[in-house]
């Protein structure tokens, strides 16, 4: 079993409205910190702290501090579910300096041991190399010949080569190149922020893609329409988010900024039509940056991701 750090109950604290009545508890009234071996169904959460890859990748650094900060953002939130609804935290793996590598694979064992034990896991990264750990965990649970369908929200393919070392770029061209049962459908794409080599690795590589302005609000029927035939050509569907997709001005505090992409309602959407889904097995949120966010808009923006994904978990359950 992988090494994961239990997270300070000082996190889970918010306003109580009462003790005793469910229909007036929060987050923080109901999630219980325990270990992977004490889960039996529900959803987990586990955090990852590490921006390795994003060092790596020559982005802005900060996204390890993401994982408790989100945790903060979640904790006020209503918990407006069924009394049989179960959250539980299991803590965070952390990258030792630059041990990117063993620091994905204990990820992975630990993403597959919540799957192991019936639960929804909810990855709260760190940098976008949180997504190879999360794969390695899912691909590991439903076996090497299921179709796996990778969904991600994100305004960069992530193609770039691994010659040298993985990093932050690299995850999608590493599972696609090494997986031959992998496909990958990526929302968001900005047209100027990916160079003509990684739009024809994409094609080289099978990748469907939807660029940032072709998601505007009178063609998102296309667009879930597609995301439907997607799923339904794979045994197991995970759902990924990389937050530099979102407009700055929605979310100033990410690894890549950007003047342009999309709107939270729209990334919203998407979160909740594939964690509605079946066959969607899990779902992370990646490169939100506490260090270099404004009045804490990125890190509440990205909670209320998170609440959407698990409502969304819950209620097709």
């Amino acid at each position: 079993m992988s090494v994961v750090n239990k997270v300070n109950e000082s996190i889970w604290t918010g306003r109580v409205d009462d003790v005793e009545d469910r229909a007036s508890f929060r987050y923080h009234q109901v999630v219980e910190l325990t270990d992977i071996e004490q889960i039996s169904g529900g959803y987990a959460i586990i955090g990852f702290e590490c921006e390795e890859g994003v060092r790596r990748n020559k982005g802005r650094l900060g996204a390890a501090e993401a994982p408790n900060a989100l945790r903060s953002g979640l904790a006020n939130l209503p918990w407006r579910f069924p009394a049989d609804a179960r959250l539980s935290d299991v803590g965070n793996i952390a990258c030792d300096g630059e041990e990117l590598e063993p620091a994905q694979q204990q990820l992975g064992k630990a993403v597959m041991a919540i799957l192991s034990k019936g639960a929804k896991p909810i990855i709260l990264g760190g940098g976008h190399e949180t997504l190879y750990g999360h794969y390695l965990g899912v691909r590991e649970a439903i076996g090497k010949d299921a179709m796996l369908g990778i969904i991600n929200i994100d305004a960069h393919f992530d193609l770039r080569p691994y010659d040298e070392q993985p990093s932050s770029g690299t995850m999608f061209r590493q599972i696609l190149e090494q997986d031959p049962n992998a496909s990958y459908f990526v929302a968001g794409i900005q047209r100027y922020g990916n160079t003509q080599e990684l739009f024809d690795r994409a094609d080289l590589l099978g990748v469907t893609y939807v660029h940032e302005d072709e998601m505007i609000a009178g063609q998102l029927e296309q667009l879930m329409s597609a995301l439907d035939d997607f799923m339904g050509e794979h045994d197991a569907v995970m759902l990924t988010l990389c937050t530099d997709v979102l407009n700055a001005a929605f979310a100033p505090g990410v690894s890549a900024p950007s003047p342009f992409g999309l709107e939270p309602t729209t990334v919203r959407a998407i979160i909740r039509k594939v964690t509605g889904h079946k066959k969607t097995q899990s779902f992370d949120i990646c490169e939100v940056n506490p260090t270099l966010d404004e009045n804490g808009r990125t890190v509440k923006l990205g909670a209320y991701f998170v609440n959407d994904a698990i409502a969304s978990f819950i209620h097709k359950a």
